[in-house]
């Protein structure tokens, strides 16, 4: 091993170029810092983290440009989690020489990587080094997909349509074929049986393998609410572990599947709901729930915190949801404690463009119709049967969502826009 790598110093500098590369480049950026000390021809990817392109490779394209996610996934049965394992396995149709490197980090669902090496094989340390640093980057990428930004976000949504699209398009194509080729075999009319006999056998594990793709997209791309939400509880036991606040987390009864970045999106934002609530003076209860309604999944997070500030909730949290199409919902109370609920919608929309009241929700736009006839927070909330700290935060909402600064421009741009005021009425 060269003796630098001997040097912790230059051991975290290489760590800490892999985990700060973008995550597009971190497969080409592990295999060059890791080819210095374990030199290798290729490399090839699998991750259950990133539904967009869970597949990546790099290195000799006379290799790379055959491997498939097949291959990937009958090696990952071979792999030990935590080790570098030397084996000889199929990569890009041929039985080579491999090692295989998996991780199964405590956040995300870990990635396995086959190294094709292009010497003689490494040391024990050499090995040992690859696993634990495959361990840190993968580590690390698995927190980027549990907390992905909000332009990753808008980005995944249209391409996991098209990957699901191209998938099921490429099933059905496959499908017929293969059950032609079975019935022209099995009817009979070939003399030899043998050979009639082996290509049956042939065509029939081809459509296992196939029936396997989907079931392999399914699992790259999406994860149960139940599961989804068991993965938020062990991620929250820390935090709330040694609390003095009871918190009770209340899993979906509804066990549809997620696709992951709404289920990554859930487990965010209810974590730092949460979190928030800990933090208000006096709480000494916390109710955080999932439920599937209908096309939406909505997250719940109550508390019984009597003195309720302005609840002000985090700009990054909203960022999160927006480019999913989701919205919050907000009632606190003095006395009664803060209910928060986010929504998000299930199903893939295409965003069209938004014109200003469009970025409003409805109850916004209720407040807003308020505003734009006169009306103090008092007034909106008592026609609207709000608390006064509720109608503050939507007030500072619209604001915001309008690029206003005051309530009299935005009353001005509801005049402008032609708001029908028909959420709110003068009383009397």
């Amino acid at each position: 091993m060269d003796a630098s790598w001997t040097n912790p110093a230059h051991v975290l500098d290489v760590a800490v170029r892999g985990i700060s590369a973008p995550r597009p480049e971190m497969l080409p950026r592990f295999s060059q810092e890791l080819g210095a000390v374990l030199p290798h021809r290729a490399a090839a990817m699998q991750t259950g983290d990133c539904p967009r392109s869970p597949f990546k490779v790099t290195g000799d394209t006379s290799i790379t440009g055959a491997v498939t996610s097949a291959e990937l996934d009958h090696l990952a049965e071979r792999a030990i989690p935590g080790e570098a394992v030397v084996l000889d396995g199929v990569l890009a149709g041929t039985e080579r020489r491999l090692i295989l490197l998996t991780s199964r980090p405590a956040i995300g669902n870990g990635a396995v990587i086959a190294l094709v090496p292009s010497d003689a094989e490494p040391s024990v340390a050499v090995l040992g080094l690859a696993a634990r640093l495959w361990h840190l980057t993968s580590t690390d990428a698995g927190q980027r997909a549990v907390d992905p930004g909000p332009d990753v976000l808008a980005s995944n949504l249209a391409a996991a349509a098209a990957r699901a699209q191209t998938v099921t398009d490429l099933g059905q194509t496959h499908a017929a074929t293969l059950v032609a080729l079975l019935a022209v075999l099995r009817s009979g009319r070939l003399g030899d049986a043998a050979a009639r006999q082996t290509a049956t056998d042939l065509a029939a594990r081809a459509l296992l393998e196939l029936r396997a793709v989907a079931d392999r997209d399914q699992a790259l791309s999406a994860e149960s609410a139940r599961a989804a939400f068991g993965v938020l509880a062990d991620q929250l036991s820390p935090v709330v572990g040694h609390a003095d606040v009871a918190v009770d987390l209340v899993a979906p009864t509804d066990d549809r599947q997620l696709r992951q970045d709404i289920a990554h999106t859930a487990r965010t934002v209810t974590r730092g709901l949460v979190i928030a609530a800990l933090d208000r003076p006096g709480t000494t209860r916390i109710r955080a729930s999932w439920r599937l309604d209908g096309a939406a999944l909505r997250i719940t997070v109550r508390d019984d915190a009597p003195d309720i500030p302005d609840v002000v909730l985090d700009p990054g949290l909203t960022e999160r949801i927006t480019p999913l199409g989701g919205s919050w919902e907000v009632d606190a109370v003095p006395g009664w404690g803060a209910t928060i609920t986010a929504a998000l919608p299930l199903d893939t929309v295409e965003t069209p463009e938004l014109r200003p009241l469009d970025r409003l929700n409805a109850r916004e736009v209720e407040v807003l119709s308020g505003i734009s006839q006169g009306l103090r927070n008092r007034q909106i909330a008592a026609q609207l049967q709000l608390s006064e700290h509720t109608v503050k935060f939507h007030v500072r909402n619209l604001l915001e969502k309008l690029e206003v600064s005051s309530r009299g421009e935005a009353a001005a741009l509801a005049r402008d826009l032609r708001l029908d005021p028909v959420a709110v009425h003068r009383t009397a």
